[in-house]
């Protein structure tokens, strides 16, 4: 009881002072680019609609931050947050802190549609909608193996989600292979390496409307994912119906993530390490830890956005940073995790 009751205290104080940090952490980001504006400046522009500036705005600095900045820092707050979430909710559904949303096949099928979708010569439109049927399409074909093979067996079902995410990875490969290597390949390689270069508000309403959706859902059934997370025979003696609450859950983390990556590719890491810094903060309370999960990935990643954008001359994929960067710090999570084990014996 102790275990739960610690971390649920500081919990409470952590979530709105989260919140505050990832406004500030916007706010700052809007600033910081090639065309650099002083967080003032920024706070009084982006106030401007509601409150008249003492100096009039210039009209360049509003441009920079509502036409460039703006739908790219929401979206990658946007991302980070959902991804999160998903990973936070998978580590809960399967029991395993080592499973992050690829587990399942979502962001390879995702990554599919998106490839085909550039190799056909698809309007943007396409690329997104290509990108977030096949993402949808991935978690259906883990249920119908699953099914197949050993229904109600969770083991089997982060396998058939291994084999899915592996068949959809093959095609990636196979779509790189056929792909002209002059002018299609390097725009599919680009995307894949995940990148927000390309975002602006249509984009933004795209990947919101499924994002919002699901993550608000996940948010809703955190006790119940709870209840998930003690085991099957648990739920199911608190009268849960755990089969048909798993898949709906998972299907929920399909559209979110293929959401994602549909309008910016791949984005690893993020979903495996950000939830284990949470539960470092907060405990395994899935009540807390995923709401708390959701607004470290969002500044995470808006962190790393930030660097992919400034660090070099030319944009850095998150792809690369992200793994650079997540792979050392989950080291470090799971060795601190697994010193605090030793401790409690």
């Amino acid at each position: 009881m102790t275990s739960h009751k610690g971390p649920l205290r500081p919990s409470r104080r952590s979530t709105p002072g989260l919140l505050l940090l990832v406004v500030f952490g916007a706010m700052v980001a809007l600033g910081i680019g090639r065309y650099g504006i002083p967080l003032p400046r920024v706070v009084s522009i982006i106030l401007a609609p509601l409150i008249p500036p003492a100096t009039p705005v210039d009209p360049t600095e509003a441009n920079v931050i509502f036409t460039i900045r703006l739908p790219r820092i929401l979206l990658a707050l946007l991302s980070g947050a959902g991804l999160s979430l998903a990973g936070a909710t998978l580590q809960g559904v399967f029991r395993n802190p080592l499973i992050g949303p690829q587990v399942i096949g979502v962001s390879s099928g995702a990554a599919f549609g998106g490839t085909l979708a550039i190799l056909l010569g698809a309007t943007h439109a396409g690329l997104l909608g290509s990108a977030f049927c096949f993402g949808v399409a991935a978690i259906i074909l883990v249920y119908v193996l699953n099914d197949v093979v050993a229904r109600r067996n969770i083991l089997a079902l982060v396998l058939a989600g291994v084999v899915i995410n592996g068949f959809f990875t093959a095609l990636v490969s196979l779509v790189q292979y056929v792909a002209d290597s002059e002018d299609t390949l390097p725009t599919i390689v680009f995307w894949l390496m995940g990148s927000f270069a390309t975002a602006n508000w249509d984009k933004l309403a795209l990947a919101a409307v499924p994002m919002l959706f699901g993550c608000g859902l996940l948010l809703a059934l955190r006790w119940r994912i709870n209840i998930l997370s003690l085991g099957d025979e648990e739920a199911r003696a608190l009268g849960l119906n755990v089969d048909r609450l798993r898949w709906f859950v998972l299907t929920l983390v399909a559209v979110v993530v293929a959401a994602q990556v549909a309008v910016s590719g791949i984005i690893g890491w993020v979903g495996l390490v950000v939830p284990h810094m949470a539960r470092i903060l907060v405990g395994p309370d899935h009540r807390t830890l995923m709401p708390t999960s959701l607004l470290i990935g969002a500044l995470f990643l808006l962190i790393i956005d930030t660097v992919a954008r400034t660090l070099t001359a030319t944009e850095v994929p998150l792809g690369i940073l992200t793994a650079l960067i997540g792979a050392p710090v989950f080291a470090l999570l799971l060795r601190k995790a697994e010193r605090g084990e030793h401790e409690d014996r």
